[in-house]
């Protein structure tokens, strides 16, 4: 057999350069590349062996272990989970830097590979910089963060364990049902420790998409569940993107007249203006939808992971005769809410799903309603969306400008508070892909490294990134990156001077404000801190204007994609709004007893709400 001596870090980037991937008729490399910061734990290892590979294997330095890992989930978003990228750091502060994102991409069900140092595995000079020490196990290292949120964990402490290692970590992060974060932790001796791997063992790997067909029993209870249906429903989920299944599920709902409402991973799976897309559904979702939603006898859930968000914490199925089903391709989905179950790829299932209901169509009245219902909320949309002149805008205004100047192709991207609730309401998507958003973890910090990672992946398409002023000085180190690397972001930065979102949360469960905007806030001078947003993003190195006004932000964008740079525009904004039309429920348990008739008023109405949950 014949074998290359090579150090494990050697073998690794070796590997990792050699997986391939088909990508519009050819093959390219499935790794687009690693992120790294280097510290003692890698530099030497990794390092070195990332540099001899430069030139097939491109790495990239960032400001922040989270935010690098950012931006590598948003470029597998981006890439619909076809391309990844890897990230590597230190042990210690560097690797649990990156503890945030693993949670990140396991929720969202998205690969990233992440490659922290780790201690000594001989332990000949323990404690070593930046060792987490237990007592009690010497085995434990701070990298044992990692284990609940990576989808396949593993420390390689011999050369021989990283081939098996390798190849299950491939497996599960090219997978459609187990897809999600892998971590592998190098020892930094081990990384520099030499051993002969076969030849074989680096020989280009092209890796394909998965796509289980249907099982044929289960697809006929679920077609005979369609057709005893009177008022379907379809609820697009994120799987329709990864599967590249959108028009597959145009011509499904076309087809048999079905309206499909979309969720947040969903959202852009049909234009807006498609015949039968009724809108965004759940807490965040329009008037049409969550009617629909209301009174539908049959849910069927195509790659949803049904988040309550989503479902509005299981009261937006309002029919208690409504029959879930979960078209999925992990059986763990499918099975959600009590489904009926069709384990398959998104695309595969619907096609077989098409063919076994034949010309079969939803009754016209039913169709018919939800055509009214979704001309009524493009209406409610106009109107949110319009400038209305006022000197501190709604959320809703800014983010109609953002849109009409982004266009067909534009992508917004985005991630917490206050502005998806009104991104998923509001925002129209005439194609797939033109909306990034990360609500599955929520992360406040993910918007300007995700619009990087979503740059690279997309560089043909302006991206704007919608982040409030709280999320901005979570994290905001990214900007510079993509500044140093001329991947050009245009970055909408909405000022409402603080968590303008949990704020009104506070408010609707009868809490007082309190420490959620600034002014609510404990603070040892009487002023309001005031922070030049428009000058700390200049000094990242991004053309920036501040504007007051929604017209005025308007001509800002205009000039913003006329730049070739990085172009941030800050905007003021008013707190307290928020679109009243649409929405529901959400389950934030209020205080059985206090002290303000608030709460009480509130607890009465959180009981009542609770009593609709399906159970």
């Amino acid at each position: 057999m014949a074998t290359v001596r090579l150090t494990v870090a050697q073998a690794v980037v070796r590997y990792l350069s050699a997986q391939l991937v088909e990508q519009d008729g050819r093959q390219v490399p499935l790794f687009a590349g690693v992120w790294a910061i280097f510290g003692h734990g890698n530099v030497a290892g990794l390092g070195e062996a990332l540099y001899a590979a430069r030139d097939t294997l491109p790495t990239y330095r960032a400001h922040n272990e989270q935010g690098m890992a950012h931006a590598a989930i948003a470029y597998a978003k981006a890439q619909g989970r076809r391309r990844m990228m890897a990230c590597t750091t230190s042990v210690g502060p560097g690797a649990v830097n990156m503890v945030t994102a693993a949670a990140l991409a396991h929720v969202n069900r998205l690969p990233v590979l992440f490659l922290p140092g780790d201690t000594f595995a001989t332990r000949a000079p323990d404690p070593v910089l930046q060792q987490v020490e237990d007592f009690y196990d010497p085995t434990v290292s701070a990298n044992d963060c990692f284990r609940p949120v990576s989808r396949f964990w593993d420390r390689i402490t011999r050369p021989e364990q990283l081939m098996p290692s390798l190849r299950r970590a491939l497996q599960v992060l090219t997978d459609p049902a187990d897809c999600g974060p892998v971590t592998l932790c190098l020892p930094q001796d081990v990384q520099a420790e030499a051993h002969d791997f076969p030849l074989s063992f680096f020989e280009p790997t092209l890796r394909r998409v998965r796509r289980p067909e249907p099982d044929r029993e289960d697809l006929a209870a679920v077609a005979e569940a369609l057709r005893r249906a009177g008022k379907p429903l379809i609820v697009a989920g994120g799987g329709v993107h990864y599967s590249g299944a959108c028009a597959d599920l145009a011509a499904f709902a076309e087809r048999h007249g079905i309206p499909v409402a979309e969720t947040q991973a969903g959202k852009g799976a049909l234009a807006w203006d498609h015949p039968c897309n009724v809108g965004s559904i759940g807490v965040t979702g329009s008037s049409a939808a969550n009617a629909l939603a209301a009174e539908a006898d049959l849910v069927l859930a195509v790659g949803t992971r049904l988040a309550d968000f989503t479902t509005a914490s299981w009261t937006v199925f309002g029919n208690p005769q409504a029959r879930l089903v979960g078209l999925n391709v992990a059986a763990f989905d499918a099975a959600k809410g009590n489904a009926l179950p069709l384990v398959a790829d998104a695309a595969r299932g619907l096609d077989a799903l098409g063919a076994a209901l034949g010309d079969w169509r939803s009754p016209t009245g039913w169709q018919a309603v939800a055509v009214e219902r979704t001309g009524q909320w493009n209406r409610v949309v106009d109107a949110a969306t319009a400038d209305a002149g006022l000197d501190l805008p709604t959320d809703a205004q800014v983010l109609g400008a953002v849109n009409r100047a982004a266009g067909e192709d534009g992508i917004v991207v985005c991630a917490a508070g206050g502005l998806p609730g009104e991104l998923h309401k509001l925002w129209r998507t005439a194609r797939p892909g033109g909306y990034h958003l990360e609500y599955g973890f929520s992360c406040m910090g993910y918007e300007i490294a995700g619009g990087l990672g979503v740059k690279i992946a997309q560089p043909d398409r302006e991206v704007f990134v919608m982040v409030g002023d709280g999320s901005y000085l979570m994290l905001n180190s990214e900007l510079a990156v993509s500044v140093m690397m001329k991947r050009k972001l245009i970055v909408v930065l909405l000022d409402n001077r603080g968590f303008g979102c949990i704020n009104r949360l506070q408010n609707a469960c009868g809490g007082a404000p309190f420490n959620n905007l600034l002014r609510d806030a404990h603070r040892e001078v009487e002023e309001l801190p005031q922070v030049d947003f428009a000058a700390h993003l200049r000094a990242l190195g991004a053309e920036t204007e501040k504007v007051s006004g929604v017209a005025a932000l308007a001509a800002a964008l205009e000039r913003a994609k006329a730049s070739p740079h990085t172009y941030a525009i800050v905007i003021d904004t008013d707190p307290l709004p928020s679109t009243k039309e649409g929405g529901a429920w959400w389950d934030v348990p209020v205080p059985e007893t206090s002290g303000r008739p608030e709460v009480a008023a509130a607890r009465e109405r959180y009981v009542a709400a609770k009593a609709r949950q399906r159970r």
